[in-house]
């Protein structure tokens, strides 16, 4: 089992979602989508707690994934005055309706099929429920 990880930006988000999750990318691959905030140019930490958090225990979870291999998309939402505007492109987006950052998202037949927002995202049971619920 591998995991791809792709980072993108509000920049270029568009045209690596449209590669990795578009129609003429069923591979058969678990695809998730997982919205962070920027990180710190000083640390390698994000400026917002709940993804510091989160982001190890959903990256130990994807390792021991068994029999299927993943891509991973990162979005990086931006500084925190970028991600508090709340014409925030990926708020106001319908396909993603975010609220909060972290965010897990599987993504299935072009559309979310399961989510983690920000105050389970780090919480094992539904990681693995989330993972696993599209076996």
């Amino acid at each position: 089992m591998t995991v791809e990880k792709v980072d993108a930006t509000l920049a270029d988000f568009d045209a690596h979602f449209d590669r990795l999750f578009g129609p003429s990318a069923d591979d058969g691959k678990l695809k998730l989508l997982l919205f962070l905030a920027d990180r710190e140019p000083s640390s390698s930490l994000t400026w917002c707690p709940d993804c510091n958090v989160a982001e190890p225990v959903i990256y130990e979870k994807l390792e021991a994934l068994q029999g299927r291999d993943a891509v991973l998309l990162r979005a990086y939402v931006g500084d925190k005055p970028t991600w508090r505007d709340p014409a925030h492109p990926w708020r106001v987006d319908p396909r993603f309706g975010l609220k909060g950052v972290p965010t897990l998202i599987r993504w299935e037949k072009g559309a979310a099929a399961a989510r983690l927002e920000d105050d389970e995202a780090h919480l094992r049971d539904k990681i693995d429920a989330l993972l696993g619920a599209g076996n």
